[in-house]
This record gives C-alpha cells, structure tokens and sequence, in this order.
C-alpha cells in the first residue's frame, strides 16, 4: 500500500465572481413591483445617502416621457464588467467579495431612459421548439387568496390556454371570493367562445376553498352544498327564492320546494352553516393587488407601444452633497469606512434599479414581438415560445429572463397576464412554415371536439387528419395525450354521452 503524500499543486480556471452587489442586482431583478417598494423602503431607512425622489418635476418628466412619442431605445447594460452585469449564469457563480470594490455614478433617478417606450409594427417573428417554463419560486410569506387560487390553477390543468383564462378570471375575483364580471366582456376581450371561458370558470369552481368564483351568493352556497352532495332539487329551489327567506315567507317555501316544516327548517339550518364570502377567509391584510409592472398598447397605425409603469417604480438619489459634508468631518477609520460603504451600496442601488427597468422592458418588447398576433386576434393565436428564444433575440442568458419574467405583470388590451404565461411549446408546421403553439394546438382540438354531434364524432386518427389539413404536424399519440389533459373522455365515450343527450 501507497504512503500518503502531500504536494503542492497550480491550476488556471475561471469563474465568475458574484460580489454582493452582483446578488443584490439579481434579487431586485426577480422582485415583484410592491416587494421592490418595500425592499427600497428598507434601505432608505438603513442608509442616510439615499433619499427618495418625489419632487413633482421628476415625476412629471417620467410621465411625459412615457407618454411622448414612441422611440426606440438602446438596452445594452451599462457596463460589459461581469460584476456590473445583473445577466449572470447561476450554474457558474461562486461567491468571492474579493472585487466589491465600485465606483461611484453620478446622482441619478433609478429609471432615467428606461421609461421610454419600444415600437415596432405587427407581426413579428414566432419562436422555436418548446420547453417547459421554470419559474423562481415565490417567497415564503402568507399566501393571498389571489396567490391561492394561482397555486391551486397551475396544477388543475395542463392547458396554457385554460391557464391564461383561468389566471384572467383569478385576477378579477374579489376579496369575497366572488367572481362578479360579465362572462360575455371577457369572451371579446379574450378572443374565444364564451362556453370555453364557462368551462374554466368552472373548473376553477372547484378549487379551495370551496364556493369561491362564484358569481353570486346562490351560486357560491350551492357550491358548497353541492361538495356536500346535499344540493338535492328541494335544496335548489330554496336557493333559487333566498329573497323569499331573507323575508321568512315560510309558507311559500314550503309550498314550492314540496317540504314539511321539520324538513325546511333541517334545510335552513344548513344553509346557515354555509359561509356566504369564503374569500374572507383570507385576511386582507395579506391581499396584494396585482399592478402591471408594464403597459402594452396599440397605436392607431396597429403597431404596439410598449411602455414601464412608471408608478410602480421607486425613484431614488444618492445625496453626494451631505456625503461630502459628513466625510469632511469624519475623525475615526471606522466612520470613514461607514460613510464609503454606504456611498457604495447607494450608488450601487440606484443602478441596479435602472439595470432592472432595462432589462424588463427589453424582455417584455420581446415579447410583444413574438406574441403581437395573440394581442391582435386572441388566446388562440399564441405562438411557441420559450425561454432561450427571447433569451437570444435580446442578448441574455436564459437565467435573466427566468427572472425578469418571474411576478411580472404586462397590462394588455386583452387583460392583465403574468409574463411566464407567454411561454408555450411548439407544434410543428406540416408545410415546413412557422410551427404552431401547443396551446394553440389543444384550443383547436377542443374546438372540433366541442362542434360534434352524435352522428359525427372524431376519433383521434380523424383529428390528426383535420390538424394536418389546418397545416399541422401532429402524432395521434400527442392528440390522445392533449385530449386526455383537456379531461375529454374517449371518442366511443363522447358518442355514449350525446346519444343520452339526444
């Protein structure tokens, strides 16, 4: 056996440095609008050189300047420095605070150019092959009933579409739980059938806790009766007369749900058991309205403007004058030192805030690039999209763009969406042209499955014909396995089921 030896041994690599500074910038890239206000409330506190811009000409000029003409604008990050660069692989990062040393910059709004608009005319170019979108996962603090709900809707189906109608309908219900907007409005705004909108609505009616997305309070108690398997016929009809029990007209009770006395009060009870605003069970203390980090609207020429919401943006100055008053006075090596790091930290906070305005706007001009005909004609026009994609096209690496697209919210004439939702797979096109989104793919499924009749059902091998004739390349095997995440029963299923209906 071999003696143990010790030896002195070099070797070259690289790797990239990340300096405290460099995760700071990338925590504030995966921040939603309200935790980087509370984040910058945070350090306005902790660092007497940072003071918060509110001077009514500052925020003047962002408002013009977001409502100016549009214009193209120049992104790249500042710096090329891997440590001034908030685009960092996290495969290859290692901590090293060995370079934390920076610079200062000159006093300056966190926004500045960023909140300008990108414009560009339709129809851009559609993205490659798909994979699946991974999120950063959320923070840990209480969940809201909105947050709640989202959780719930990202495992109940496999269908972006019904993702993207289930996350519109979410984002319109109360603090109550109540669903309360016009079905109709959201079916035009959306660009699909309004029976596919009731169908989401309804799959989200069954999600905890239970009643909640009802679009009014019959509704949300027969939910709960019905989970109770106690919405029997007697149960509907005095759900359907409540105005008759709000005024205890008993006998028209009975009389029109076929009951006795002990019977109707047995069913009173009940309902009283009931909870009338099931969204309540959530605090609204804990419930954070969703405000659009971005606004995409469309010229009167038809291109699409697309701008930051500069309201939710903090606006922050590093105040050089008192740093130059304190640092004349400054006796000790430690006060000095306090005084250079927070100059530092402010500095540094001022710039990854307006790195952070960039690089948003960058990704969700990118966006809008790829995605310009689902703003145009609907849900059912996306295109496959994925992370490297848009990742490419703007000079990022797949990480930034994760991050950016993470708890961020464009405003749309079509709704308000997250931007993690504009990810989808790809089909590809039988004609060798553009490939097709998968959710695209699955709508028009559905479509055809929807407009049978019991003399006409399609079976799988039918709906690969009629896909590849609409230009699609599709195995039956892929149509089964979409059919099957859309919760459609079999073709000799289907044919049973209208038959009885006949």
């Amino acid at each position: 056996m071999a003696g143990l030896m010790q030896k002195l041994d070099m070797r070259q690599g690289q790797s990239l440095v990340m300096t405290p500074q460099l995760q700071q910038a990338i925590k504030l890239l995966q921040l939603s609008n309200i935790e980087l206000a509370e984040f910058v409330e945070g350090e306005l506190e902790r660092n007497p050189l940072l003071e918060r811009d509110d001077s009514e000409s500052s925020t003047e000029s962002l408002r013009q300047e977001g409502e100016g003409e549009p214009r193209e604008l120049e992104l790249s990050a500042p710096s090329a420095d891997a440590n001034d660069s908030i685009d960092a692989d996290s495969d290859v990062i290692h901590g090293d605070d060995s370079k934390s040393d920076l610079s200062g910059v000159d006093n300056a709004g966190a926004t500045g150019d960023a909140l300008g608009a990108g414009h560009w005319s339709p129809t851009g170019g559609g993205g490659a092959s798909g994979e699946d979108y991974d999120a950063i996962a959320n923070s840990s603090r209480e969940l809201s009933l909105s947050e709640y709900l989202h959780a719930q809707l990202a495992t109940a189906t496999a269908d972006p579409v019904e993702k993207l109608i289930g996350a519109h309908l979410i984002d319109l219900a109360d603090d109550d739980g109540y669903m309360r907007a016009d079905l109709d409005e959201i079916a035009d705004q959306l660009g699909v059938a309004r029976g596919r909108i009731e169908a989401v609505l309804e799959l989200t009616q069954g999600f905890d806790p239970v009643g909640v997305m009802a679009r009014d309070l019959t509704e949300c108690l027969a939910l709960q009766l019905k989970d109770k398997n106690r919405l029997d016929p007697a149960m509907a009809t005095l759900l359907d007369n409540l105005e008759r029990l709000a005024k205890h007209d008993y006998a028209a009770l009975k009389s029109l749900c076929g009951v006795d006395n002990e019977d109707l009060d047995e069913m009173i009870a009940e309902i009283r058991d009931l909870t009338p605003k099931p969204g309540l069970a959530f605090s609204s203390d804990t419930t954070r309205a969703v405000e659009p980090d971005v606004f995409i609207r469309q010229s009167p020429d038809g291109s699409w403007q697309v701008e930051l919401n500069s309201d939710t943006l903090p606006r922050v100055l590093v105040n050089n004058r008192y740093f130059n008053e304190i640092t004349a006075v400054a006796r000790s090596e430690a006060d000095k030192t306090f005084i250079t790091e927070c100059s530092q930290n402010a500095s540094w906070l001022v710039k990854s805030l307006d790195q952070r305005a960039r690089t948003i706007l960058k990704v969700a001009s990118e966006i809008v690039r790829q995605q310009d005909m689902f703003l145009a004609y609907g849900v059912a026009y996306l295109r496959p999209l994925n992370l490297k994609t848009v990742a490419d096209a703007i000079g990022m690496h797949e990480s930034t763009v994760s991050r950016v697209t993470s708890n961020k919210y464009v405003a749309t004439p079509r709704g308000m969406f997250e931007m993690k939702y504009f990810f989808t797979s790809a089909i590809p096109s039988a004609g060798g042209g553009d490939a097709h989104s998968a959710e695209a793919v699955r709508f028009r499924i559905k479509t055809m499955i929807n407009q049978e009749t019991a003399e006409d059902v399609l079976s799988d091998d039918k709906l690969v014909e009629h896909l590849r004739d609409e230009g699609i390349e599709i195995a039956r095997r892929t149509v089964a396995k979409y059919r099957e995440a859309l919760n459609i029963p079999s073709s000799v299923q289907r044919r049973r089921i209208l038959k009885r209906a006949g």
